[in-house]
């Protein structure tokens, strides 16, 4: 089983720009401990006008983390393309992936959050169209050595060529996040690997993987396990009071995420949103526990088809290292 980090850092608006900048700093050490022992990678969530500091400019982050880092994977979970203007958006992508040398991992979706929207002033039913445009336009600004000219809906480009290449030919590897039976048959029929949520079952994630599985052979590309990362909240609980704390949190963190995702133009069946009126869903499925109850937790997920689980919500250093030194050894981490 392989092992990441799924999340974001905290650097909320201050008086104060050095309490502001500690979030981001305490952030890059975390990752530069988690390559230390053996986490294969780490997916930052990209996220606009929350007021909780949530990480706005992605590629600027994992550019830092690069440079403190030599193996890590550097992955965006996810990079909302509407939002982008996709050559601006290539030329960044293609910066971090050389500097990195050919570390990144290009996660993109459609955008789900009410405040990000209204925000940008954007018709939520213009996410699919906007979506699918940047993402034709990223994938042929990366891809190609000659200049091109681009006329859609929402961008024009004339006689343009992106520099620098990316080191990972023709582009680095794209993920999408889905959960939905078509949106997880069209990040197959696309070739590209899959982000499942923290929320799902064993049972759904059993589901989702065959499908992703029969849709990706069908369109003629190559099933890997390691092709589906899917999130969880993972922590070890040395007591019952840190056990306790630990659940608190969680419950905490997943009532802001409802309160940020709510509103009149957000995407309802979207990431938290499409779990949040079903009993239990965000409770029951965390793994949360001493290190035996997670390690049987994890194995749950391994008869699933689980092969990649990216640790969410309870990223402190020392929960890292339990993990790394009491669960990672027991369940074959790779």
């Amino acid at each position: 089983m392989r092992f990441g980090l799924f999340g974001s850092a905290a650097a909320p608006r201050s008086t104060d720009a050095a309490t502001s900048a500690q979030g981001y700093f305490d952030f890059v050490e975390t990752n530069v401990e988690a390559e230390a022992l053996g986490y294969h990678s780490s997916f930052i969530t990209e996220h606009h006008f929350t007021n909780i500091g949530q990480v706005s400019a992605v590629l600027t982050l994992l550019t830092y983390i690069a440079a403190r880092t030599t193996r890590l994977r550097l992955g965006t979970a996810v990079l909302v393309l509407p939002w982008h203007n996709p050559v601006l958006l290539a030329e960044q992508v293609a910066t971090l992936d050389l500097l990195s040398r050919g570390r990144l991992d290009l996660g993109v979706g459609k955008g789900y959050r009410h405040n990000e929207f209204a925000g940008f002033a954007m018709p939520p039913d213009e996410a699919e169209p906007r979506f699918e445009e940047v993402l034709d336009v990223l994938i042929r600004a990366l891809s190609s050595d000659q200049r091109f000219s681009h006329r859609g809906r929402f961008f024009r480009f004339d006689e343009v060529i992106v520099e620098p290449p990316p080191q990972q030919r023709p582009h680095p590897p794209l993920w999408m996040a889905a959960s939905s039976d078509g949106s997880i048959a069209a990040c197959a029929r696309r070739g590209f690997n899959l982000l499942l949520d923290q929320f799902a079952t064993p049972a759904q994630l059993k589901e989702r993987i065959a499908l992703y599985r029969r849709e990706l052979v069908a369109a003629g590309h190559a099933f890997d396990p390691m092709r589906v990362a899917v999130a969880r909240n993972v922590f070890v609980a040395q007591d019952a009071a840190e056990r306790d704390a630990a659940v608190a949190r969680q419950t905490q963190v997943h009532e802001r995420l409802l309160s940020l995702s709510r509103g009149s133009e957000s995407r309802p069946g979207s990431h938290i949103l499409g779990y949040a009126d079903t009993l239990g869903a965000r409770a029951q499925y965390p793994l949360i526990g001493a290190a035996e109850e997670v390690v049987d937790g994890l194995a749950a997920l391994a008869d699933a088809g689980v092969a990649y689980v990216l640790l969410f919500g309870q990223g402190s250093r020392d929960n890292l290292r339990r993990v790394a030194e009491q669960v990672m050894p027991k369940v074959g981490a790779v």
